[in-house]
């Protein structure tokens, strides 16, 4: 895949120079159209409802992440530290959808984010930024892959079946549900993401419950456990410095289970009425984030002891409903009978996540394309609006999940895991990045605040706090490998292989941006200079015909009352 910058009619057009789009000469700079209806082999279908969408954003992004990972780290670093590490990144990831809304429903390209990186800021961030997506998610899937075998020999072990031909189905199954079109894989992932927020629901319920002494063993533990053992558990060293290393180090596992979030920026380009629909979607991310995520944490902290002897055996597994500390909650309050049915939900869980992972690797890899940074066959859609040879090379690397039916290749699989983690806060930071130039040039070109069908509550203060915070999480989120652990494998003092993995990202992430530039010599745009026109004209007439469709389909209804209005309309 070259650095290919279509030119002419592919990648730019001449229009005359207006104050929004020009610089102060008069001149332009070679842009993305990238409007709806540019080309019909290349384009895709808004086919995505209100009503998936929604779900989408409530549920896409609940993960093994939240249902596993805060297990870990509950057992590394004390309830305290796991509910302000996830309040803190939940509030940056909030701002980070903030931002990305407020672009998305100002200009909903087919691109997605790395459409506005390329436009508002530098090709070159968007460039970087789309591959480094991309390469994410294509490791990401087969892993997703790999993780949904492994919870199916809860039922059925290695030894009577290999994993390898539960993969193949899976794999078959999540291409097949892309290849159908946007309409059939939006109501595949509602119904999954539905089962998922029914659960996290059904759990959270049950677990208030244990806290209230509800439970077979009549405990109201209340925050017994938050004084014994306690609030806190040092880490990596005694004292007020291994508290707060403790608590630094969930902020990993945090981000890890948040990552995904920005799912709905992917879906701006499919997406029906996206200036109404995405800035709901952005405001159910809140309510998620402090339902689903801040309350889960507190309830758990509240549940299990960090010095649970079924917590740390819950922390030595690999996957399954035995990792959960959900489970660990359900064990030490008496329960028993449930692992099975939280199990079964966790590879709902983890098909939904293959699933949904497939799909931003195919749309990345087909905004690149559309760029011109990728080989423009992979922007070639088919009539359902499925970009069929981007789905087809993302799909084929994902065979790659193959390789973990072997045991010996677990562990390089995990180094995988830890290099495109990176690759996520990059992706947020590059979003942050975007947001305030955005910001910057709608200012400089007199676009108000009353004209965006969406603008972030913390404007761009909120944006340049959550950078610093991302940043910060980057640099340091492998703080342990330069730290001396007794027992660490191989007897090591620094931890060479989660080093290189760990940090790896950053340098590739650079060596792209700084490379394209030097490639295609192109330049930066200004707040005078950002293109913030091209392609909204399309955007605006395709809003009001389908306004004008969707107001004639109902207006036999004559406003069909409150709770018409309240309760069904947003389906439809």
């Amino acid at each position: 895949m070259g650095l290919m910058r279509r030119k002419n009619q592919e990648a730019s057009v001449d229009v005359l120079p207006s104050p929004q789009n020009s610089d102060e000469k008069g001149s332009f700079t070679n842009v993305n159209l990238d409007a709806p209806h540019d080309d019909p082999e290349t384009s895709l279908h808004r086919g995505l409802k209100s009503r998936q969408i929604t779900m989408i954003a409530i549920g896409g992004a609940i993960g093994t992440g939240l249902i596993i990972g805060t297990g870990s780290a509950l057992a590394k670093a004390g309830p305290l530290s796991i509910l302000i590490s996830y309040t803190i990144v939940g509030f940056i990831v909030y701002m980070v959808m903030c931002a990305l809304g407020e672009m998305a429903a100002y200009l909903p390209i087919q691109s997605g984010f790395t459409g506005y990186a390329a436009r508002f800021c530098d090709p070159a961030l968007g460039f970087s930024l789309g591959y480094t997506y991309w390469f994410k998610y294509i490791i990401v899937t087969p892993n997703q892959l790999t993780a949904a075998a492994l919870v199916i020999q809860y039922w059925v072990p290695r030894e009577k079946v290999n994993p390898g031909v539960f993969i193949a189905v899976f794999l078959v199954a999540i291409i097949a549900i892309n290849y159908l079109g946007i309409k059939f894989f939006g109501e595949i992932e509602f119904w999954l993401s539905s089962v998922k927020v029914l659960t996290i629901v059904g759990l959270l319920i049950l677990s208030l419950i244990l806290v209230l002494g509800g439970g077979p063993d009549n405990d109201r533990k209340g925050f017994r456990y938050w004084k014994n053992p306690g609030a806190m558990k040092p880490a990596y060293g005694t004292g007020d410095t291994g508290r707060f290393l403790g608590l630094w180090s969930t902020f990993v596992t945090a981000t890890f289970a948040y990552l995904g979030t920005e799912l709905v920026g992917v879906t701006v380009g499919e997406a029906q009425n996206p200036r109404r629909v995405i800035p709901r979607a952005i405001k159910l991310t809140f309510w998620r984030i402090v339902v689903f995520y801040v309350l889960s944490v507190l309830l758990i902290g509240m549940l299990v002891p960090y010095n649970s002897t079924a917590l740390s055996f819950a922390t030595k597994q690999t996957t399954g409903a035995s990792a959960s500390p959900f489970v660990v909650a359900m064990i030490e309050s008496g329960i028993s009978g449930l692992p099975g049915f939280l199990n079964a939900c966790i590879l709902i869980f983890v098909f939904s996540a293959a699933n949904s992972d497939l799909y931003i690797a195919t749309r990345t890899l087909y905004g690149l394309a559309k760029e011109g940074n990728s080989h423009r066959l992979f922007a070639v859609t088919d009539r359902r609006g499925v970009p069929i040879y981007a789905l087809g090379l993302s799909a084929a690397i994902a065979c790659i999940a193959f390789l973990n039916v072997a045991d010996d290749s677990t562990k390089v699989f995990k180094y995988f895991v830890n290099l495109v983690t990176i690759f996520g806060l990059l992706t947020w930071i590059s979003i942050l990045v975007t947001h305030i130039y955005f910001v910057k040039a709608r200012r400089a070109q007199g676009i108000e605040n009353h004209q965006l069908a969406y603008t972030a509550p913390f404007g761009i203060y909120g944006t340049y706090f959550a950078l610093v915070f991302c940043i910060l999480i980057a640099l340091f989120k492998n703080f342990d490998v330069f730290i001396y652990v007794k027992g660490r494998e191989g007897g090591e003092r620094f931890d060479t292989s989660n080093f290189i993995t760990g940090y790896l990202g950053i340098p590739l992430y650079l060596i792209m941006i700084f490379g394209y530039k030097l490639l295609t010599h192109t330049k930066g745009s200004t707040p005078l200079t950002a293109d913030l026109i091209t392609g909204k004209e399309a955007i605006d007439l395709e809003e009001e015909e389908f306004l004008a469709n969707k107001a004639a389909k109902h207006s036999d209804k004559k406003g069909g009352g409150w709770f018409y209005r309240r309760f069904v309309s947003w389906l439809l």
